[in-house]
């Protein structure tokens, strides 16, 4: 495999482009550090596929992302992470894994209310780690919760600012503010793309928490207890691969990432990524 990875990286995957919204944090936080994403939007949204299903993507993804010679994985996906963060650590025991947790934890500590909206796909809400949180951290709170059918879409599609982005938003939060919300946590790597159409919807008096800054503040501490940051003070382009279409993650990347980004297709044989193209219109 042509590793286009080196020297080592900071290794970020999501079912598509939501992940983008963690590695934007990322390089915000940690300018030197050189990073790959992969986005499978070949197999986009993970949220409503069988757990096994997500296992496996997330398996062959991260093994992808480790023979470019990846030295932290970001599982920058809440559905992944609920499903498969457990299995990977088990599967790879000396590669540290940084994974998405709802922030109901800060959410339950910040509340007035004491009623939390939180926005996340079926997987999430079902998975061992939802639960976990729960019932860790919100013990003396109520919890409103939706899946936004057709958001995660919507977000691939680049249809952020349409009508129909909108209805999704406001028929999940209406609800939830007319109910005493005071607090939404984004349970979902897609949604903080959508946070300035969110803060329309409920309003200045709600606080609307994307989790993108403390993945970030994560992986350094992960770096910098491993010994493994990057000192030279150079910069580096990202790469993102994608399952997807070339032409179509570019697109979406012009509207949602502001910096310059190398993009490679890959494709799925059987359990495997392999990459096909530079430059192919996919």
């Amino acid at each position: 495999m042509n590793n286009m990875g080196d020297p080592r990286s900071i290794g970020v995957f999501d079912s598509g482009v939501g992940g983008l919204s963690i590695l934007r944090a990322i390089r915000q936080l940690l300018p030197k550090e050189p990073t790959i994403y992969l986005g499978d939007q070949g197999h986009v949204p993970y949220g409503s596929r069988p757990p096994e299903e997500i296992r496996g993507f997330s398996y062959g993804i991260t093994r992808f992302l480790l023979d470019l010679n990846a030295k932290i994985i970001v599982v920058a996906c809440n559905t992944a992470s609920a499903v498969a963060l457990h299995y990977l650590r088990k599967s790879f025991p000396s590669v540290p894994f940084v994974g998405m947790e709802p922030a109901v934890k800060p959410a339950a500590e910040t509340t007035h209310t004491g009623i939390v909206g939180v926005l996340a796909t079926p997987a999430t809400f079902q998975g061992e780690l939802y639960a976990s949180v729960v019932e860790r951290f919100a013990e003396n709170v109520i919890l409103l919760q939706n899946t936004c059918p057709g958001l995660v879409q919507q977000i691939e599609r680049g249809e952020i600012e349409s009508p129909q982005t909108r209805q999704i938003l406001e028929t999940a939060l209406h609800p939830m503010i007319n109910q005493g919300a005071d607090t939404i946590v984004l349970g979902c790597t897609h949604y903080p793309f959508v946070i300035p159409i969110i803060q329309e919807i409920v309003g200045p008096d709600v606080r609307v928490i994307d989790p993108s800054p403390s993945v970030a503040r994560q992986v350094a501490r992960i770096l910098d207890s491993h010994g493994m940051q990057m000192n030279e003070a150079r910069s580096h382009t990202p790469v993102a691969y994608t399952s997807g279409k070339i032409n179509d993650f570019k697109a979406l990347l012009s509207g949602l990432f502001e910096k310059e980004i190398t993009v490679i297709k890959v494709i799925w044989k059987q359990d495997n990524l392999l990459i096909k193209s530079y430059d192919e219109s996919g």
